[in-house]
């Protein structure tokens, strides 16, 4: 698997444009900027001393517009590290922004920028799908241009172009895992972890466990000093990879292989989108936990009112420790794997990914496609779709979070919708051990299947910080998310769909979350950009820090009003 040529004028282009419309979008949700409904977005940087003009292609409610070739006044054509510079100054200037802060934003969307293009380039040149991809991984490797409102989707400074031709999704790449041997004594684990990786690992050493790491880990955490330490002294042993290959998931992190019974999900110490992908200590308590918590009767609840949604758990953590560090490098989630080959589940950002390669989403084909059997335009199936996909897939998440105060986390890349045979959502799951938040108010009802529970995954929150999380997750990511690429795409109006889904809501207005979405005039929204100039990370510090949040006109309430 190689990308055989250098990048193509063509594919550079491409990529090139997708990262100025994700650093416009953004611009624009962020700070409140008008677009008009057609002609020419001019767009004033008074901290640069400039205007951006460029042609609206195509005006979303939901923010999911398209613009054209963005340039100066004077006609000169942007590319994307300039308008990141523009911007960056801009919007640093009234926020007290270091210098520093604004270079690494600007150095992340040159570097997504070069990698979505040689996505683009060996997508275009690599066009089979693997003999051993599953309708699963299809889905979770279809990300090739990444979030659509994030200004440096593909950023994975750190990973060399050999690395990155191995470990990426969009590359289809595959490899071995990486084995330690460690001393059972430096071991801690949970939820059977041990048995569960027997059959998967290779034989070790009497008193030792075999510990597997993803290849770019095994590389990095041996210059860590802990993990050194244990090595040098003989507690660690390094094996090096061995057996068959695993395939990266959307996550970059996670591995799955249609064949094994649990998928493995990895700490790697990368900058990819918000935040270094590391496992920590208390989120492999919280995933062992809540699987305690649906196993103790939350599941079987769950399942009678709503049999056709389930939860992917990780039930099981393993972890090498070291002497003063609260994590060494080495924590591994142990995530079941309930996909096999036949399997219709489809990541939800995956399913709605643009594919410059192909010239439509996964999303497109399936509507066109029901369209024509069923002999009417796409914007009758769309709301059809949509109305299933939100009794299906967002309507369980909803009834969760109603009945018993547990939020999940469903953005669109830790919701996986199940589609039949005609490609009509019937079922959904939810994935993610780091987003399950407990209502500080409502954990007696929790606590009726497991007492203290939220206490060793520190997730109880405040009913208004999960709220605001919630929003924007399901709200704004998830549910405008579809409706927006459904309109840029071409396939629907957004304004009917989010009449539709106004509707939905309502369904569940005494829910104050989904009455919010239904009705407040503005809607709480991150804003990655932001978060980005201001050099957070979002797995670091109190939860109600780690993200910039501002407030955006509703589009469920604009957009649904509009004529």
């Amino acid at each position: 698997m190689s990308v055989r040529h250098a990048i193509t004028p063509e594919n550079g282009r491409i990529a090139d444009s997708a990262t100025v419309n994700g650093l416009l979008r953004c611009w624009l949700r962020e700070t409140g900027q008008p677009v008009p409904e057609s002609g020419a977005l001019a767009l004033p940087l008074p901290a640069g001393a400039s205007t951006l003009h460029a042609e609206v292609l195509y005006r979303s409610p939901t923010g999911h517009h398209r613009f054209g070739e963005v340039r100066l006044g004077n006609g000169t054509p942007l590319g994307a590290v300039t308008v990141a510079s523009l911007l960056a100054l801009e919007g640093g200037a009234g926020r007290g922004t270091s210098h520093q802060a604004a270079t690494d934003l600007v150095g992340r969307v040159a570097d997504s920028a070069t990698r979505a293009a040689r996505h683009i380039q060996y997508r275009r040149e690599n066009t089979a799908e693997p003999r051993e991809s599953t309708p699963f991984l299809r889905a979770e490797q279809a990300l090739v241009l990444g979030h659509p409102l994030h200004p440096d989707p593909k950023s994975r400074q750190g990973l060399s172009e050999s690395e990155a031709r191995r470990f990426s999704p969009e590359l289809r790449g595959s490899f071995p895992l990486h084995w330690f041997a460690a001393d059972r004594s430096v071991v801690s684990h949970e939820g059977g972890a041990l048995d569960l990786l027997a059959d998967l690992a290779p034989e070790v050493p009497d008193g030792t466990v075999a510990v597997p790491a993803h290849p770019w880990q095994a590389r990095e955490v041996r210059s860590r000093p802990g993990v050194r330490r244990l090595l040098d002294a003989g507690r660690l042993h390094d094996l090096g990879e061995w057996g068959p290959p695993w395939s990266p998931t959307a996550s970059i992190r996670t591995l799955y292989r249609p064949d094994a019974p649990v998928m493995l999900k990895f700490s790697l110490g990368l900058p990819i989108t918000n935040s270094k992908r590391e496992n920590l200590r208390k989120e492999l308590a919280r995933g062992a936990e809540i699987d305690r918590l649906f196993d103790a009767g939350l599941a079987a609840e769950f399942a009678a009112a709503h049999p056709r949604f389930g939860v992917v758990r990780d039930p099981a953590w393993l972890a090498v420790d070291v002497d003063g560090a609260v994590e060494s490098g080495l924590e591994l989630v142990v995530r079941d794997n309930p996909f096999g080959t036949d399997d219709r589940v489809s990541c939800v950002a995956g399913l709605v990914a643009e594919r410059p390669d192909r010239g439509a989403s996964a999303l497109a084909d399936l509507i066109v496609g029901l369209a024509e059997r069923y002999g009417t335009d796409s914007d009758d199936i769309a709301v059809r779709w949509c109305a299933r996909y939100f009794d299906e897939v967002l309507a369980p998440v909803l009834w969760l979070y109603r009945e018993y105060g547990l939020g999940l986390e469903a953005h669109q890349q830790n919701t996986l919708v199940t589609l039949d045979s005609e490609g009509w959502p019937c079922g959904g799951w939810y994935r993610d051990n780091q987003g399950y938040y407990i209502s500080e108010t409502r954990v007696p009802a929790l606590e009726r299947f497991l007492p203290g529970v939220g206490r060793v995954g520190d997730n109880r929150v405040a009913d208004a910080v999960i709220d605001e999380r919630l929003g924007y997750y399901i709200g704004v990511n998830n549910l405008l998310g579809l409706v927006g690429a459904f309109g840029s795409q071409r396939l629907a109006d957004e304004r009917g769909l989010l009449r539709m889904l106004r509707e939905r809501l309502r369904g569940y207005s005494d829910l104050p979350l989904a009455g919010t979405l239904a009705e407040s005039s503005t809607l709480r929204c991150k804003a990655n950009m932001l978060t980005r100039l201001d050099g957070l990370d979002e797995l670091v510090g109190p939860l109600e820090t780690q993200s910039v949040y501002v407030d955006i006109d509703n589009p469920f309430v604009e957009g649904a009003t509009t004529a």
